[in-house]
Formats: C-alpha cells, sequence, structure tokens
C-alpha cells in the first residue's frame, strides 16, 4: 500500500473541504432525527401498553430484519449508485415514523420496527462508501481518517442534542399531543418525521452523485447481481488477511463493549435514589454521545501520536477500553461510576475511525458498500453474542463480573490488531 499524504484541512482544496462540510451537516442532520426517538422509544412503547417481553420481541425485529438486509442492499448500493439507496433508506424511515404515531397495536408497532430495521440496511455502507470515494478523488493520497472523524464528530453529536431534545419536547408540549388524541412521546417521533424529511431534501440537493441506469432494466440487474458482489466480497474478506483479521477483531470489540453500552443503565440505576435516577440515566445517556463526538475529535491527535500507524492506534484504543471497562465495573457509587463511564465512551469515540480507516484502503470502490455491510453485519453478531454471553455470566454472577470477562475479548482484539499492523507495515515496504 502506497504511504498517504498527513491530513491538513487548511491545505486541502476548497472542493475537498466543501465535501466534508456537507457530509458533516448531512451526518448530523440524519443523526439529530434518530436521536429524537432514542431517548423515549422504551417510554412511548410502555405508554402504549407494551410490556418488556413485547419490547424485547419488537426489538429483536428491528434486529434480524437489519442482519437479513446488511448485506444485500450494500450490495445494491454498489450497483445502482448510494444516493438513490439511503434515499430509499430515509423513505422507510418515514414510514416506520408514521405506522408507530398512528397505533397502539402490537402488530402495527412490529411492522414500523422492521421498517426501522430496513432503513439501517438501507444506510449502511451507503453515503460513507460515497464520502471517501469522493473525498479520495478530490484529496488524492491524503489520510482519510481525520476527514472519517470529523464525520463521526458530527453523527456523535447530532444523536446527543437530538436524545437532549427529544426527551425535553414530551415535557414541553405532551400535553398538548394528549388533547389530540395522541401520546405525549409522540411530539419527539413527530419532530423526528420533520427534520428526515429534511435530511430527504438535503440529500437530494447537496449530495452529488454520478446517476447511474434507474430504468426498469437496470434495476433488475442491480438485483440480479447483488449475489455476485456479496460473493465477491466474501471471497474478499476471507482471501485478504488483512480485512480477516480487522473484521475478526471488531466482532471481538463489540463482544466486549456491547454488554456495557445496552446494560449500564439497569447496572447503575440502583446506586441513584429513584426520585431522579432517571433523570440523571437521560442526562448521562446525553453525556454519553457529547462524550463520543469529542472523543472523535481526538482521533486524529491520537492517530498522529502513533504516527498514523492506524493498527496501532487501534491495537492502542482496545488496551485502553479493556482497562477503563474493568475500572468501570468496579465502580460502586454513581459519581465514580460517572465518571469512568465518560472516559469509557470517549475512548469508544477514537476508536471508530481508525478501524474504518483500514478497512476503506484495502476495498476497492466497486465493493466498497458491500464491505461496510458486511463489517456491519459482523460487529451486530458479535455485540448479540456478547451480549447473550453477558446476560449469561451477569446471571450467574453479577454484571461487574461478566464486563470484567468481556475486557478479555478487547485483549484479543487488541492482539489480533497488533498482528495486522506488523502485516501492513510489511505491505507498504
Amino acid at each position: 500500500m502506497a504511504t498517504e499524504v498527513e491530513f491538513s484541512f487548511a491545505t486541502l482544496t476548497a472542493p475537498a473541504r466543501r465535501h466534508i462540510r456537507v457530509f458533516q451537516l448531512h451526518q448530523f442532520l440524519d443523526r439529530f432525527a434518530m436521536g429524537l426517538t432514542v431517548a423515549v422509544v422504551a417510554l412511548a412503547l410502555t405508554d402504549r401498553g407494551m410490556d418488556l417481553f413485547q419490547i424485547s420481541l419488537l426489538f429483536g425485529i428491528y434486529s434480524l430484519t437489519t442482519m437479513a438486509m446488511e448485506l444485500p442492499f450494500g450490495g445494491l448500493a454498489d450497483n445502482i449508485g448510494r444516493k438513490p439507496v439511503f434515499q430509499t433508506a430515509v423513505l422507510a424511515s418515514l414510514l416506520s415514523l408514521a405506522l408507530f404515531v398512528s397505533t397502539d397495536d402490537f402488530p402495527i408497532l412490529a411492522l414500523s420496527f422492521a421498517f426501522i430495521g430496513l432503513g439501517r440496511a438501507l444506510r449502511s455502507g451507503t453515503l460513507d462508501a460515497w464520502f471517501v470515494e469522493s473525498f479520495r478523488a478530490a484529496a488524492p493520497d491524503v489520510d482519510v481518517q481525520p476527514a472519517l472523524a470529523k464525520a463521526q464528530w458530527a453523527n456523535a453529536m447530532g444523536l446527543a442534542v437530538g436524545a437532549i431534545l427529544g426527551g425535553v419536547l414530551p415535557d414541553l408540549f405532551g400535553t398538548t399531543a394528549e388533547t389530540l388524541g395522541f401520546s405525549a412521546y409522540d411530539v419527539s417521533y413527530a419532530a423526528s418525521f420533520c427534520v428526515m424529511l429534511g435530511v430527504l431534501v438535503f440529500t437530494r440537493l447537496a449530495i452529488a452523485e454520478v446517476p447511474r441506469q434507474m430504468n426498469p432494466r437496470a434495476l433488475g440487474a442491480g438485483f440480479a447481481n447483488v449475489p455476485l458482489v456479496i460473493r465477491d466480497a466474501g471471497r474478499l474478506a476471507l482471501r485478504h488477511r488483512a480485512l480477516s483479521i480487522l473484521l475478526a477483531g471488531l466482532a471481538l470489540f463489540l463482544m466486549a463493549t456491547n454488554p456495557v453500552e445496552v446494560i449500564w443503565p439497569t447496572h447503575a440505576k440502583p446506586m441513584m435514589d429513584a426520585a431522579y435516577a432517571n433523570s440523571v440515566i437521560g442526562a448521562l445517556t446525553a453525556v454519553y454521545f457529547f462524550a463520543i463526538a469529542f472523543g472523535a475529535s481526538l482521533s486524529p491527535l491520537v492517530s498522529r501520536i502513533f504516527r498514523r500507524r492506524h493498527a496501532v492506534t487501534l491495537a492502542a484504543t482496545f488496551i485502553a477500553l479493556a482497562g477503563v471497562q474493568v475500572a468501570l465495573a468496579l465502580q460502586g457509587g454513581i459519581i465514580g461510576f460517572a465518571s469512568v463511564f465518560i472516559i469509557y465512551s470517549v475512548v469508544l469515540g477514537v476508536s471508530e475511525t481508525p478501524a474504518s480507516s483500514i478497512l476503506h484502503r484495502c476495498v476497492a470502490d466497486r465493493q466498497r458498500s458491500t464491505m461496510l455491510s458486511l463489517r456491519s453485519l459482523i460487529q451486530q453478531l458479535g455485540a448479540a453474542s456478547g451480549l447473550v454471553l453477558a446476560g449469561a455470566v451477569a446471571e450467574i454472577y453479577t454484571v461487574p463480573v461478566a464486563w470484567i470477562a468481556g475486557a478479555v475479548f478487547l485483549l484479543v482484539a487488541a492482539a489480533l490488531t497488533l498482528v495486522l499492523a506488523n502485516r501492513l507495515a510489511g505491505d507498504t515496504e
């Protein structure tokens, strides 16, 4: 692999700088729309009379739909274009929001969650691939990792701001919504719907992609070629040793960290007085996203410390996460827990872009969306496996024991990533 030029925003061409700003704004708006419902989804379902088992089933439908559709739609984006597939994702999200607000019935809610999963699968590997390809065209041989970090920062900030506003809106306008026959939490869903419409318009106007044939014959050919694209991407992942090691490391990373991200509210709540526990958890959720955004902004600096050797950066991040995860598990009071949890979130933010930079260096444009979808699928499988294992360990022992055990996966991932670093160093010689 050729050595890349160090990134400097000031010395980039005007088209490259504009490209980054457009994508940052796009990522902020898209994640802002999602964040509006993150803080209230469980409350909105409970308000509709769903019990915990039904809520679990709905999220299971979302996960299964996403995993089933990841690769097919990643392959489709590589065939017919990233912009039209993303626009279809936004339409699926709009339909899911409309269905959610319109019903209290479990079957319709299940359909809504299926469309959420479809939207997630359609998004995976679409505009991320477009961003990298267009950036490389505007700034050849420039290290893309800092540009990805800027996008990741905007992504996390959108989620954070959306989560805060999504929690406030029901308190401000919930009574009005209830007088109109809606749930108080539907206000956040209505706001998300409006912002998502804005995302659709912004994508249409601001995202420039050379159009590909979209007549029925071309679309049919695009779907027909999906199995071949998936097959070729799978072969690449298996035959390309660096990609295989990276994907295995990322699966282990999610096996360790997903149980923390999912379970932490139930673990932290008993540390607090019941009168303010929900408020503190809501605030920590917002801080979690802000901390990830801060970590993403630090990612280029951390990369420079390791001389832009992204695999070494990733290995060091995994080792740091393992240590912080153990420290988090050992906290018994809310102040200590919150402090360590913020540090943990910052390190999570640092970890995203080094892995993405390695993957983008290893993949050609024609397979980029499919490979990003394959990465997402493998990470989701790792996350689901980790959650099942952590749940079993926590049931037998305790949640802290499960988190400490999960830190072992991070150390194994770090060891794999160091092997990857040696391999990438050999490829550049």
